[in-house]
Order: C-alpha cells, then sequence, then structure tokens
C-alpha cells in the first residue's frame, strides 16, 4: 500500500497557481483515505471556477501517476477539490497578495476632520511599541498626511528586486514601515485623479510593495464611504475594521454609514470597534477635570446600539496636534493621558483581533 508520507511527497510537486506555493507545504491537502483498491484526499483551491477545480484535480492525477505508477496499477483515484474561503477570513498563507501580513485593519471615518489619520499613526506606532511588525498604508489619496506626521515627508520609497519582481521598499520610522501616496508626488501638488487611476495607484502600495512579515498593516482610508473604498475593501483581505468618530452627532451619523458601509452583503468586514476621538478636554493646569466640548460619550452611546466595542476614547489635548505637525506621534509621550490613551487603545485592538481569529479558526 502506498504510504500518506509518499502521497504527500509526490503532491508536493503540485503547485497552486495563484498561491504560487506547493498544495503540501500551503496545508491544502486534506481527508486523505486509503485501502487495496482506493485513494481519495480533498484539495482546496483558490479559484472556485469548475474550469480551476478540474486543472487542480489533473495536476494531481498526474503528479501521482509519475512518482507512484506501480503502486497505484490497480487503484482508484478519488480526488474532491473545494474553494478556500473568501480572502479575509484565510490563513494569511492562503491569500493571493499579502501572505506575510498576518492582520491587515482598516481605519475608516464617515467624514472628515475627525482625527482618523491621527489615531491610524499613534494606534500603529502604539502597536510597535508593543513589539509589534507594524506597517501603515497611508491611503488617503488626496490628502495624505501620514508622511508630515511621521516626519518623512522628504523620504522617497527604493526599489527592490524579490524573486524577480520590482517591489517598493517601505520608507521606515518609530518602527512602522510606511507607505503614502504623498511620498510619489510633490509637497505642494495637488493629487487629481478620477476613481478608477486612485484605485489602480492604491492597488500598487498592496501587491507591488515589500511588507515582508507584518503583525499588523493600519490601513488609513480616505474619509466617507465612496468608490475607492469600495474597491480597495473588496480587493484587500481585511481582518477587520475600525470606525473613527468625535461625539458630535453630525460625525456620529456619518460614523454609522461607515458601519453600513462595511456590513454590505458585498463587503462583509467585521467592525473591531468605534473609537471616540476629542471625547473630552481637559486643561494641562486642571488635570482631573473633563470638560465635553462636542458632547458627553456620543461614540460610547452608538457603539453600545450598534452592538459594537468602544475601542478607545482619546481626549482633545493640544500636543497631539503638535507632535502630529512635528512628525512625532504623541504616543512617545511616555505617561501623559493621550500617550496611556492611545496604548489602551491598542491593547483593546489586539484583543478584538484575537476573537476575530479565533472565531475564523474554530470555523
Amino acid at each position: 500500500m502506498i504510504t500518506k508520507e509518499k502521497l504527500l511527497e509526490s503532491l508536493s510537486f503540485v503547485i497552486e497557481p495563484d498561491l504560487k506555493k506547493d498544495i503540501v507545504l500551503l496545508g491544502l491537502v486534506s481527508d486523505i483515505f486509503m485501502d487495496e483498491n482506493n485513494l481519495g484526499f480533498t484539495v482546496k483551491v483558490n479559484n472556485p471556477a469548475l474550469h480551476s477545480r478540474k486543472r487542480m484535480e489533473e495536476a494531481c492525477v498526474h503528479s501521482l501517476e509519475r512518482f507512484l505508477a506501480n503502486e497505484l496499477k490497480d487503484t482508484k483515484i478519488s480526488i474532491t477539490t473545494i474553494a478556500l474561503p473568501t480572502e479575509n477570513t484565510r490563513k494569511p498563507e492562503h491569500r493571493s497578495i499579502l501572505q506575510g501580513v498576518k492582520n491587515i485593519i482598516a481605519i475608516a471615518s464617515g467624514k472628515g476632520g475627525v482625527g482618523k489619520s491621527t489615531v491610524a499613526s499613534n494606534l500603529a506606532v502604539a502597536l510597535a511599541l508593543k513589539k509589534y511588525k507594524v506597517g501603515l498604508v497611508d491611503a488617503d489619496i488626496y490628502g495624505p498626511s501620514i508622511p508630515m506626521m511621521f516626519d518623512v515627508s522628504m523620504e522617497k520609497p527604493t526599489v527592490t528586486d524579490v524573486d524577480g519582481k520590482h517591489l517598493i521598499n517601505p520608507v521606515e520610522n518609530y518602527g512602522v514601515k510606511l507607505l503614502s501616496i504623498g511620498f510619489f508626488a510633490d509637497l505642494n501638488q495637488a493629487i487629481v485623479w478620477r476613481g478608477p487611476m486612485a484605485s489602480r495607484a492604491l492597488n500598487q502600495l498592496f501587491t507591488e510593495a515589500n511588507w515582508g512579515n507584518l503583525d499588523y498593516l493600519i490601513i488609513d482610508l480616505p474619509p466617507g464611504t465612496g468608490d475607492i473604498h469600495l474597491s480597495l475593501v473588496q480587493a484587500i483581505p481585511l481582518t477587520g475594521a475600525v470606525i473613527v468618530s468625535t461625539p458630535q452627532a453630525v460625525a456620529l451619523a456619518d460614523a454609522q454609514k461607515g458601519v453600513a458601509m462595511f456590513q454590505l452583503p458585498s463587503v462583509k468586514v467585521p467592525i473591531l470597534g468605534i473609537i471616540e476621538n476629542m471625547a473630552y478636554f481637559t486643561p494641562e493646569e486642571l488635570p482631573e477635570n473633563k470638560y465635553f466640548i462636542f458632547g458627553k460619550d456620543g461614540a460610547k452611546q452608538l457603539a453600545e446600539k450598534l452592538n459594537i466595542p468602544l475601542l478607545g476614547q482619546i481626549p482633545l489635548v493640544q500636543s497631539i496636534c503638535e507632535a502630529g505637525d512635528a512628525g512625532r506621534p504623541a504616543v512617545l509621550q511616555g505617561i501623559t493621558p493621550q500617550a496611556i490613551a492611545f496604548r489602551e487603545l491598542a491593547d483593546n485592538l489586539v484583543v478584538e483581533v484575537e476573537k476575530i481569529n479565533t472565531k475564523f479558526t474554530s470555523i
């Protein structure tokens, strides 16, 4: 009889065409059964189309006949091919892009001016301070601000050759790998692109970049819920999304629209939580006082209404703005209230991501 080891050795020469690795190394072979006259197993494939599954079956039979012809002389071979789950529920190594990235998190807002980029940059640095490998993509294509917030506005990404492909090397600062459309335009140049051109440019930051192995890739999305958002979230295997809002009613109304976008049947991205930015103002000379300038607990109440976690409440502090302008995120300020708030936000995000990953692992 053929041993399981010999079977897997022969199948290791079959390459999954989209994932570019052998099906045994990727763990795509399962449900193996053997007896004197029968041999069967299941293979998962990236492309669910019938012709793709048929080609995989033929490739497996060819490899078995090539290496185990004598042992298979009177054996009936039965191969079942099934499609892998959707990209955002797969193991990283089973994705068609960003295979070295464990978790991909979108930071979104229903409207502009709520501090989404400030939250994204501080969150990325907070995760890096916790020794995670972190990347940050500035997908706010018409108003890229991440290069300034990380003090790398004058930097230009280099290009490297990886397996015969020319890939963009991200710029790095504060332990975070960075890519932004802002690196490819002059500081005073307006970026005037139509939707399809903008979407193609953004996709290159993911598909043609040398991100390597990351624990977290944070994506700072543009404000709103437009065509660029839908194209990006459908193309990138997101682990989940985070919505940023201020406590104001007008901001909360738009935040709810942002939540609804990620819950569309064509998108189906888990909402990891809501962040309330500018939650309250505390004067430096009165550190125990809180003044709710934009309203009290608005995002907290919205999170409760939608049954979504509240990941954090970030105070309105002048030094957060000054830190962003200076290119040194506020989370680096030590034991200040704002730095503590951003670190707690990172802790809460990690907990919610682990819940999502555990859920998909158990399916």
